[in-house]
């Protein structure tokens, strides 16, 4: 259900940008079958079919994204709700290339090379303005520090992670009715997961702007610990600090989360069936409350 696309400008560039993925253990295929068999999706108004780019240019967040990588393949056989191409090439990436696609994941891509690809911003904000996804997960708002319109469309952009991964988070279920929610329904809120937590900076970030789904739960005590031990210069003001969102850019539809640091979002039967029914949101075949809450 899937295809690594441009194979022959991936093999020619591999001397100067080579990403080796983790191998994904057995025991975990296991788990991510056994979330997929109980996810429930969306039936598919018609054939989908989205685009996954992975380049990284910065801090590579291998082991995770050849977990995603897997989850969504099985995701994609088991339920036939979409299909999808991998690339890390910034050709894909092109206008023409795009139309072919109904959303596009932005996995864990690093520092995109926008002053080298300039047409890279143009291209995919157009791609959504006009009707079309864009799914951000983890350190897919790492980047376009020279491309504000781009960092606009997401919602925000990364600065720093004052909650490193290794911790236990405390996060708050901003609306538990949402569909998009919905994977956290039975645990109540607040719900801990072991993590890495964005925050985000303003510019481009503001509540107003996004649907915030999920945040940080600061009246736990050790996640409200990690505010006395960052310099406050690197910190945001407001203690305003959301994990999932969802916004429109013009036409289109935009899902970010700061969930998939780590392989072990992907085997979570909630954080996976999450960015799984996001996903269909932004593929055009889940209707979720998207507008921003007064």
């Amino acid at each position: 259900m899937k295809k690594i696309i441009f194979a022959a400008a991936v093999a020619a560039a591999a001397a100067s940008h080579a990403q080796v993925l983790s191998r994904v253990p057995d025991a975990d295929i296991a788990k991510m079958e056994k979330i997929v068999s109980a996810w429930k999706p969306a039936a598919p108004a018609k054939p989908r079919n989205a685009l996954v780019f992975y380049r990284c240019e910065g801090f590579c967040h291998n082991r995770a994204i050849a977990y995603a990588l897997r989850a969504l393949d099985i995701a994609a056989r088991r339920s036939g709700a979409f299909t999808f191409d991998e690339t890390t090439d910034y050709k894909a990436m092109s206008a023409a290339n795009l139309a072919k696609y109904d959303a596009v994941v932005l996995l864990n891509c690093t520092h995109p090379d926008t002053k080298r690809n300039p047409n890279l911003e143009k291209d995919l904000v157009d791609y959504v303005a006009k009707g079309k996804g864009l799914c951000v997960i983890h350190a897919g708002c790492d980047g376009f520090y020279d491309a504000p319109a781009a960092a606009a469309m997401i919602g925000g952009r990364f600065w720093g992670h004052p909650w490193h991964f290794g911790g236990t988070w405390s996060f708050t279920n901003d609306e538990p009715d949402h569909p998009l929610n919905r994977a956290f329904k039975g645990e109540g809120s607040p719900f801990k997961r072991v993590e890495e937590v964005y925050q985000h900076s303003s510019p481009p970030y503001e509540r107003g702007r996004v649907r915030v789904l999920l945040s940080l739960d600061l009246k736990d005590r050790a996640t409200a610990k990690r505010l006395k031990a960052v310099n406050r210069k690197n910190l945001r003001k407001d203690n305003d600090f959301p994990v999932s969102w969802v916004r429109r850019h013009g036409a289109g539809r935009v899902f970010y989360t700061t969930f998939g640091h780590e392989g072990n979002t992907f085997t979570d039967p909630g954080r996976l069936t999450h960015i799984l029914d996001a996903l269909q949101y932004t593929l055009g075949d889940l209707d979720v409350p998207d507008e921003v809450r007064k």
